[in-house]
C-alpha cells in the first residue's frame, strides 16, 4: 500500500530516509551554503532550501544571507527558502545550521524535451476529415446550449444532481494548472479574483516571450489553457450560454502552478498548495506531474547522478509537507492518474526523465521507493480516464494492485479511438469538450485572427458561442474545445466532491467547509462499481496500439485498478 506508507512515514521520517541518498551521493543532509569567496561563477544560479522541522526559518535565513545568497521567497508553512547564489559548490560544500536539505530549482534551464499536452489533443494530429457533428442525447434537465455534447456530465449524472443542487458559492475550487482565463463568459460568474493567486514567473526559454514585462501573468490569465479547459468541466456556470460544469454554482480559484507550456517546476507547486490550505480552499484540482522527474525516487533510479538524487529527495520530502499542511487545513486533493498507459504498480523503466534541462536517460523505477507525484502523495486521490462506452482509455495509467492506493476513482478523460466500429470511432466527440482561450485555439489553427473557426476548427469540433450582450467582465464570444486525458478526468472528480461538500458541509470555526476524509469515504462510497473487462484483459490492438498499450485489470466489483471504487456518481454524492 504504497501511498499509504508514504503517509505513514511522516514528513520527518521522510526526510530522514530521502536524504540518505545513494552510495556516492552527497548528503542534502549536509549541503548548505558557503561564502561568496569560494566557487565563484559569475552567474547566479536558483536553489530551494528545505529547512529541518523544528529549526527556525527566520534563523536560517538570516544565515544563508550571510553567506552571500539572496533569498528570493519564504515558505514559512513547510519551512523552504528559494535563492539565488553564484558559488558554483552551492549545493555540496559547508553547512548553515538548519538546513535539512538543497535542490536545484528547475525553474532555471534550458528548452524543454516534451511537449506535455500532446495525448490532450490526438485529434490534431489524427487523419482529417474524420470529425462529424456530435450525437446529441437528451438531458433530463434544461442545460446550457452545448451540453448535449456533455456525455461525460451524464455519466457521472451531474444533470441529475443538478435537480437537487448546483453546488455552493461557500465552496472554493482550487484548480492548480497553467491559469484560468477568467474572462471567458462560462467561468467568469463563477471565478474568484479576490483569492486567486499567480505563483509562476514565465519563462522565456520554456514558454516563449513573455506577454507582461515582468513576465508574471495576471491572475485571470492563462496562456496555456490547460487549466481554463479543467476550470469548464469543474464549474463553467449554468447561464444559458456554452457548456455547464459539474458544479456550475461553487466558487473557482486560480491558484497558478504551471507553466504556459504546461511545466509544473516544485517551487510553484509547493507554493500553491501551502496557500490553498491558508486561503480555505476545499477541493483542489492537480491535473499534472511534478517535473522534472515522471517518477521521484529515494535516493535517486540507480542510473541517477548523485545531484539528481539529491533533487528527487527535496521534491519528495517538501511535496509530502505541502500535502500534509493542505490536508491539515481542510483541503481535499484530487490528481491525475497520468497518460503513460503504465501500471503504476509495476513502473518498469522511465524512458522521459528528465524532461527539462538535462538529457534523458532510461532510469529502473522500484515500485516500493519511487512516486509518481502528486498522484501518490499523501491524501491524493487518484484518478482514471473513461471513454464514452465507460472502457479505461488507452493512455490511462492504471494499478494491478487496486488496494495501493494508487487509483481511488475514475471518471470520463475522454478517448478519441472509443466507439470501434461504429461512425463514432476516432472523432473528437469521443473526447471532452470545455472552455478554452481564444488565444490557445489561435496558436493551433483552430480559430483566425478574426476570431471565427477555421475549416480545421470545425473538423475538430471546436465551438464558438457569442453574448448578443456582453456582461460586464466578459469577453463577446467564448470557445469551447475536446481534450482527452486523465487532466479532463479528474476535474469531473473534482466537481463531484464539490457537489458533495456544497450538499452536506457545514459551518464550523474555520468556515463552511467538510472534513477532507469524509469527503473522500463519500465520493469513494457512493461511486458507481464497474467491473473489469471479460478476462481481466484490455487489448487496443484493434483501435491501432501495438501490445504494449494492453492493460491488465486485477480487483472486484467493487475496487479494482481500472476502477478504483468505481465511477464517480455526482447523484450519490448529492442525496
Amino acid at each position: 500500500m504504497r501511498k499509504s506508507t508514504l503517509a505513514a512515514l511522516g514528513a520527518t521520517a521522510l526526510v530522514a530516509a530521502a536524504l540518505a541518498g545513494p552510495a556516492g551521493a552527497t548528503s542534502a543532509g549536509s549541503a548548505g551554503a558557503t561564502s561568496t569567496s569560494a566557487g565563484q561563477t559569475g552567474t547566479a544560479t536558483s536553489y530551494l532550501v528545505l529547512v529541518k522541522k523544528g529549526a527556525s526559518v527566520s534563523g536560517v535565513v538570516t544565515d544563508l544571507k550571510a553567506t552571500g545568497a539572496k533569498v528570493t521567497s519564504v515558505n514559512e508553512a513547510i519551512g523552504l527558502v528559494r535563492v539565488t547564489s553564484r558559488d558554483s559548490a552551492f549545493r555540496t560544500h559547508g553547512k548553515v545550521a538548519g538546513v535539512q536539505g538543497v535542490a536545484a530549482d528547475r525553474t532555471i534551464g534550458s528548452a524543454p524535451v516534451r511537449k506535455p499536452q500532446a495525448i490532450e489533443q490526438e485529434h490534431l494530429k489524427a487523419a482529417k476529415g474524420k470529425g462529424g457533428a456530435a450525437t446529441a442525447t437528451k438531458v433530463t434537465r434544461a442545460g446550457d446550449p452545448l451540453d448535449p455534447n456533455l456525455w461525460g456530465m451524464r455519466m457521472v449524472k451531474a444533470d441529475q444532481a443538478h435537480q437537487i443542487t448546483t453546488g455552493s458559492k461557500k465552496v472554493r475550487v482550487g484548480v492548480m494548472d497553467t491559469g484560468v482565463q477568467a474572462d471567458h463568459p462560462d467561468i467568469h460568474p463563477n471565478f474568484d479574483y479576490k483569492l486567486s493567486r499567480n505563483f509562476v514567473t514565465d519563462l522565456p526559454s520554456v514558454d516563449g516571450p513573455c506577454e507582461h514585462a515582468s513576465c508574471v501573468d495576471p491572475v485571470g490569465e492563462d496562456d496555456g489553457g490547460h487549466g481554463t479547459h479543467v476550470s469548464g468541466t469543474i464549474a463553467a456556470s449554468l447561464n444559458g450560454f456554452g457548456v455547464s460544469g459539474v458544479a456550475p454554482s461553487v466558487d473557482i480559484v486560480e491558484v497558478r502552478a504551471g507553466q504556459d507550456s504546461g511545466f509544473f517546476f516544485a517551487g510553484p507547486t509547493l507554493d500553491a498548495l501551502t496557500y490553498s490550505g491558508d486561503a480555505g480552499l476545499d477541493v483542489v484540482n492537480m491535473s499534472f506531474y511534478v517535473d522534472p522527474w515522471l517518477y521521484n525516487c529515494v535516493g535517486g533510479a540507480p542510473e541517477d547522478t548523485p545531484a539528481q538524487a539529491n533533487d528527487q529527495n527535496m521534491i519528495i520530502a517538501s511535496m509530502t509537507r505541502a500535502l500534509d499542511y493542505a490536508h491539515s487545513k481542510g483541503v481535499t486533493l484530487f490528481a491525475a492518474a497520468g497518460n503513460d498507459h503504465t501500471d503504476l504498480a509495476n513502473p518498469g523503466t522511465d524512458l522521459t526523465s528528465p524532461d527539462f534541462g538535462e538529457p534523458t536517460h532510461p532510469r529502473t523505477i522500484n515500485n516500493d521507493s519511487c512516486y509518481d507525484l502528486p498522484t501518490e502523495g499523501p491524501h491524493v486521490l487518484g484518478v482514471t480516464a473513461l471513454g464514452p462506452s465507460t472502457t479505461k482509455a488507452d493512455y490511462s495509467n492504471w494499478s494491478t494492485e487496486p488496494q495501493s492506493g494508487e487509483v481511488e476513482v475514475s471518471a470520463p478523460g475522454g478517448w478519441f479511438r472509443d466507439g470501434f466500429g461504429t461512425p463514432s470511432f476516432r472523432t473528437p466527440e469521443n473526447e471532452v469538450l470545455s472552455t478554452v482561450p481564444l488565444v490557445t485555439v489561435q496558436e493551433t489553427g483552430e480559430v483566425d485572427q478574426n476570431g471565427d473557426v477555421t475549416p480545421l476548427g470545425e473538423t475538430n469540433g471546436v465551438k464558438k458561442e457569442c453574448q448578443a450582450k456582453p456582461a460586464k467582465g466578459t469577453t463577446k464570444c467564448g470557445y469551447f474545445a475536446f481534450f482527452q486525458g486523465t487532466s479532463m478526468a479528474t476535474p469531473h472528480a473534482v466537481g463531484v466532491a464539490a457537489l458533495a461538500i456544497s450538499a452536506h458541509g457545514r459551518q464550523g470555526h474555520g468556515g463552511f467547509g467538510m472534513s477532507p476524509n469524509a469527503v473522500r469515504d463519500l465520493v469513494m462510497d457512493s461511486a458507481t462499481n464497474h467491473a473489469c473487462p471479460a478476462g481481466g484483459t484490455q487489448s487496443y490492438i484493434r483501435e491501432g496500439r501495438d501490445a504494449t498499450w494492453t492493460a491488465e485489470c486485477e480487483g472486484s466489483l467493487d475496487l479494482n485498478g481500472f476502477y478504483g471504487d468505481g465511477i464517480v456518481n455526482a447523484l450519490g454524492v448529492v442525496r
